[in-house]
C-alpha cells in the first residue's frame, strides 16, 4: 500500500513531466494529488526537499525495477535476449508512457544545481550499471559496470531525442526506427561473448 508521502512523491514525478521544472510548486502537487492544499508542504517543507525526495523515490522505483528484472531473468537467457530488452525499454520510455522518463529528465537537470538531487540520481546509475553488468555476464557477455553505465547513457541521449524532436528531423537522422536503435545502442556499449573486458 502506498503511504502518502509515496503518494505524494509519484505527484511529484508527474507533475513534473507534465509542467517541467518551473511548473513545480507545492500546490500544483497537492492540487494533483487532490490532498488538502498544505499537505505538501507539511511533507516537504522546501523545493529543495521536494525535489530530493522526488529523486529518492525515482531512484527507490528504478531499483524495483531493477529487482524484477533479476528475478525474472531467465537462467538460460541469451545475448539476443538480452539485445531485444533495449528497444523494449526504449519503446516504454518514449511511446507507451514516457511519464517516468520525463520526471527523470527534469531531475537530471536540477541535479546540475543540487547536490542532494546529485546524489541520489548517482546512486540509481551506480546500482542500474552494476545490475546491467550482471545480466550481461549472466548471458556470457563480457560487459563491465562502465559498459552498462554508457550504454545507460547512451540511452538517455536517444531517448531525449526521440521526445525532443520533429518527425522530419528523426528521419533525416536515421533515428526514426526505434527498434534498431534500441540495438544498436546495446551492440555499441555491450561487449561480447568471450572479449574478455
Amino acid at each position: 500500500m502506498t503511504s502518502r508521502r509515496e503518494l505524494l512523491c509519484d505527484t511529484v514525478l508527474s507533475v513534473l513531466a507534465a509542467e517541467g521544472g518551473r511548473g513545480l510548486t507545492h500546490r500544483a502537487v497537492d492540487r494533483a494529488a487532490a490532498v488538502p492544499e498544505g499537505t505538501t508542504k507539511n511533507y516537504f517543507p522546501t523545493r529543495e526537499s521536494l525535489l530530493t525526495a522526488a529523486a529518492e523515490r525515482m531512484t527507490a522505483l528504478h531499483g524495483e525495477a531493477v529487482a524484477r528484472l533479476a528475478a525474472t531473468t531467465p537462467a538460460d537467457v541469451s545475448p539476443g535476449d538480452v539485445a531485444e530488452l533495449y528497444p523494449a525499454l526504449l519503446r516504454r520510455a518514449v511511446a507507451d508512457d514516457p511519464t517516468r522518463f520525463l520526471a527523470m529528465v527534469e531531475l537530471y537537470l536540477e541535479a546540475v544545481r543540487r547536490p542532494a538531487v546529485r546524489a541520489a540520481l548517482g546512486r540509481m546509475v551506480v546500482s542500474n550499471a552494476e545490475a546491467g553488468a550482471r545480466l550481461h555476464h549472466a548471458a556470457g557477455l563480457a560487459s563491465t559496470a562502465r559498459d552498462a553505465g554508457l550504454l545507460d547513457a547512451y540511452f538517455l541521449g536517444v531517448a531525449v531525442s526521440l521526445l525532443a524532436l520533429p518527425d522530419e528531423a528523426l528521419r533525416a537522422t536515421g533515428l526514426d526506427d526505434p527498434h534498431a536503435l534500441g540495438l544498436g545502442l546495446f551492440h555499441a556499449a555491450a561487449g561480447r561473448p568471450g572479449d574478455g573486458g
